[in-house]
């Protein structure tokens, strides 16, 4: 059950990025309500996996997924540059947390 918490966690932090984008630094009400409710789930949910896993461990696979995430939604919705360094960097962080998973991480 932690990894299907930590997985809602990760959506709604990706949400909480592209809510805040669209905030325009919290003047558009909207976004900035949808931005704290999302973080809000998403830290709720974070704190239900880490009943789990490692404070560290955890926070990092959070991060770490939530933050390629973002990227690939990024470009795929936003038109942002996916460039080879972004790519490599992303497959650095799925080493990463592959690595976190192999040392039991849960």
């Amino acid at each position: 059950m932690h990894w299907l918490y930590l997985a809602i966690a990760v959506v709604f932090e990706i949400t909480v990025a592209i809510a805040a984008g669209k905030a325009a630094g919290f003047r558009n009400i909207p976004w900035t309500i949808a931005t704290l409710i999302s973080g809000g789930i998403g830290t709720y949910f974070l704190s239900l996996a880490l009943l789990t896993f490692d404070v560290g461990v955890g926070y990092a696979i959070w991060t770490s997924v939530a933050g390629v995430g973002i990227v690939l939604l990024g470009a795929a919705l936003f038109h942002q540059r996916l460039t080879w360094g972004k790519a490599f960097g992303i497959a650095i962080i799925i080493g990463g947390v592959v690595g976190l998973q192999l040392t039991g991480a849960a």
